[in-house]
């Protein structure tokens, strides 16, 4: 098993400096020499009227992460130079942890917590502080974990006029959000050393930071390199902006052809999570509104038990992974792959007791996994794997593959431990980070399941799918080396058979694909990670991004699985809309269509005919409502 948290080799890194817009503030020189300020115009009253109303603002958002405790994750990639495509992921680290913020942001500027070294005090969540402080060593962070933070909330104590000059940039949209666009330097002689150095965007209606970008300002003679970030906020709830993103970059100074040292992109979500209590397992539930139908139930046959318990088990995980923030909220994307799933039976005339469910993994790595009837996957493989064609068959193609490897799973029953039918093994830990949950299938279910697929990827409706995820695989293979933390699993099957073993259980595939080829711009076997999903920070839906298209101009456009810059097209919170009951129609005949299946008889166990209703996903896919809080 690879260890997800440890020192990243090579990996020198040095506090950060941001550019600064000509005629408001000079460069940072380390090795001792000062910012210096140069002269500025001073602020209209509307203007510095505006920055009182973020500084009140950012005290609230501080308070309210204090109250959270909400998941964090982070995905770094470590670059080298490649003579095609100018650069490619040389290693990765991968970090997913559930931390306390109230026990990490420090009443003091720069103290986060409990002192290095020091145990916190007993209770939930108590190894926050080493989480964070592991980012931050792992990140070789000047300040450690109060450096980490500073990417979040800037500056969680004294974000003030007395610390900080501001200076007047530009009016800006960020989606549809009107901003004024400021530079913010540290206050000489306030304790600048580590204080936030860079641009803000104030959103104009009232006043809160929704982005902001830099670095910390100070002189350490031990740094000699530079070190950006790029913070975004999500609307959550009226007047409430979050952090939901942060990317993270460094360049290669030696490097001649503007080739990074490393990248990384920072995730926040899961801020309704409920910190667990003791007496929260034994609170005792009266059911209400509820007619006791107890003596109309039928007796269970021995299989009719077996698949209960079964049930179970399955209802118990999807449950507890949803509880657990792993999990997304019920959306209108899943609905698309469950009519995607439910296809392939129709398509191959499969009939099973009970449709196909899918949700999707909100972490990093590549994985799948099928748990009962209800298939998983990872928001990267689904990011990945969405290369937009003109008819959309290419990503259709490769979503029918990964759902197909996991069909196959159910179809030959490989049947989840039943362990997790008793509610005590889903308790999880209630330390940080987030350990490896043993919910993958064995060597010799992957195996079959592969074989199956590829059954199934034979109807004719399906067959092309084989050459797109064929050419997907290939260019996986490509990377795969310098990629070992995004292919190791959370909680289910890897695209990979193992740490050792990187060859693919799917590998029959990639001959049924064209040769890969950097150099071919019409060719793209996959995308960028977060190309195709984001989700709300809030309420853990996915939602289906606008995008628009973009020309590959040259190989390194291409930029397959790697971390990209983040770019949030920003709007006001709108609360969820309530269904409403349409009144009952008179269903019109079916019209008969090619691509439907023949009408079917009477017979229980006919397979389904295929959805039509369900498009394939596309980037103009309508975002899903909002979830309930948990």
């Amino acid at each position: 098993m690879i260890s997800r948290i440890h020192t990243i080799t090579g990996l020198s890194l040095a506090l950060l400096f941001a550019s600064v817009q000509p005629g408001h503030a000079a460069g940072s020189v380390f090795g001792g020499k000062k910012k210096e300020v140069v002269a500025a115009k001073k602020l209209t009253p509307a203007q510095s009227a505006l920055i009182d109303k973020a500084i009140v603002r950012e005290k609230e958002v501080v308070k309210v992460v204090k109250e959270r405790a909400p998941l964090v994750e982070t995905y770094i990639q470590n670059m080298k130079v490649d003579p095609v495509m100018r650069q490619v992921p040389e290693s990765d680290e991968h970090f997913l942890g559930r931390v306390d913020f109230g026990k990490v942001i420090g009443d003091t500027p720069y103290e986060a917590g409990p002192k290095a070294g020091q145990k916190s005090k007993t209770g939930i969540f108590k190894g926050s502080l080493s989480f964070i402080s592991g980012l931050g060593g792992s990140l070789h962070l000047q300040f450690s974990e109060a450096g980490f933070i500073q990417m979040l909330l800037m500056d969680s104590n004294d974000f003030n006029k007395d610390h900080y000059n501001f200076f007047f940039v530009r009016n800006d949209f960020l989606g549809t959000i009107p901003t004024a666009v400021f530079d913010v330097t540290p206050v000489q002689g306030k304790n600048a050393t580590g204080r936030f150095f860079g641009r803000i965007w104030v959103e104009t209606q009232n006043g809160n930071v929704v982005r902001f970008n830099g670095d910390f300002a100070g002189a350490e003679k031990d740094y000699h390199e530079y070190f950006h970030f790029d913070s975004w906020r999500t609307n959550v709830q009226p007047d409430l902006w979050l952090p939901t993103s942060f990317y993270v970059e460094e360049s290669d100074p030696k490097s001649q052809t503007s080739t990074l040292k490393f990248k990384a992109i920072n995730h926040v979500w899961g801020y309704v999570l409920k910190v667990p209590t003791v007496t929260a397992e034994n609170t005792s539930m009266e059911v209400q509104n509820a007619t006791d139908v107890s003596n109309d139930a039928q007796d269970q046959s021995p299989l009719g038990a077996q698949r209960a318990f079964e049930r179970q088990a399955e209802d118990n995980i999807i449950t507890r992974l949803f509880q657990a923030g792993l999990l997304d909220a019920p959306s209108d994307f899943d609905k698309t792959l469950e009519a995607l799933a439910n296809n392939i039976l129709a398509y191959n005339q499969i009939a099973v007791s009970s449709p196909i469910r899918v949700r999707t993994l909100l972490t990093e790595p590549l994985e799948s996994l099928a748990v009962g009837n209800t298939i998983i996957l990872s928001k990267s493989l689904i990011d990945t794997t969405a290369v937009v064609t003109a008819d959309g068959a290419q990503q259709t193609g490769n979503l029918n593959t990964i759902l197909a490897f996991q069909i196959a799973h159910i179809l030959s029953g490989h049947k989840l431990d039943t362990k997790y039918a008793f509610n005590d093994r889903l308790l999880f830990p209630d330390n940080a980070a987030f350990k490896r949950i043993p919910m993958h299938h064995t060597d010799a279910d992957n195996t079959e399941a592969a074989k199956k697929c590829i059954e199934l990827l034979q109807a004719k409706e399906l067959v092309d799918s084989q050459k797109y995820f064929g050419l997907y695989l290939q260019q996986l293979q490509a990377l795969v080396k310098g990629l070992r933390a995004l292919n190791e699993p959370m909680i289910g099957d890897a695209l990979v058979k193992s740490g050792t073993d990187q060859s693919f259980w799917l590998a029959a595939l990639m001959p049924k694909a064209e040769k890969l080829n950097a150099k071919d711009l019409k060719q793209q076997a996959a995308v960028p990670l977060s190309s195709f999903l984001r989700f709300d920070p809030w309420t853990d839906q996915v939602i289906t991004m606008h995008t628009a298209f973009e020309p590959i101009l040259s190989p390194s456009d291409k930029m397959p699985f790697e971390v990209a810059p983040v770019y949030i097209k920003l709007a006001y919170y709108k609360p969820p809309v309530e269904p409403t009951v349409a009144p009952a129609a008179v269903a019109p005949p079916a019209t008969p269509s090619d691509n439907l299946a023949a009408p079917q008889g009477t017979d229980p166990n006919a397979a389904p005919a295929p959805a039509t209703a369900a498009p394939p996903p596309s980037a103009n896919t309508p975002g899903a409502p909002s979830a309930k809080e948990r």
